[in-house]
């Protein structure tokens, strides 16, 4: 488990667009991880639709977000087309980077699936661990207002 402060882990995912993207070519911006369990369930629909929506006041501040969840790529893709949301979502299907932030849920809707728990870690320019947020339970949505404000602080 991570603390403010501490330097994030590099890694490298596949998004939805099949492109590759690594964490620490993004240095210099603030760089918002928002991970969520599973695509197309009713609170991650939510959370990445109300980020999308963000984007705009995110332009202002040089923050990237990138969405994380173990979904595959073709699951990421047809749920960021169908509604809309128009930031990366990044493809964790080894579980990797959600083990290496220590955020993965055991036995998420079945039997012996993980999926990541719903959280928000910020970046900060110079790779250090700016804000963190774990949700108690996937049924809980991120605050919002906060991320945006701490955003432009």
């Amino acid at each position: 488990m991570f603390n403010v402060g501490d330097k994030a882990p590099d890694f490298t995912l596949m998004a939805y667009d099949r492109s590759m993207v690594k964490l620490s070519e993004h240095l210099g911006n603030r760089v918002i991880l928002a991970f969520y369990p599973a695509a197309f369930t009713g609170v991650c629909t939510t959370e990445m639709c109300t980020f999308s929506d963000s984007m705009a006041k995110l332009s202002n501040s040089k923050a990237i977000i990138f969405g994380i969840s173990v979904d595959n790529v073709f699951a990421n893709k047809f749920f960021a087309e169908k509604n809309g949301i128009e930031f990366p979502l990044l493809c964790d299907v080894e579980r990797i980077v959600t083990k290496s932030f220590g955020i993965e849920i055991e036995d998420f809707g079945a039997p012996g699936y993980t999926a990541s728990q719903r959280s928000i870690f910020i970046i900060e320019e110079d790779g250090s661990i700016g804000y963190i947020w774990i949700a108690e339970n996937p049924g809980v949505e991120p605050n919002y207002s906060e991320i945006l404000d701490y955003i432009e602080s």
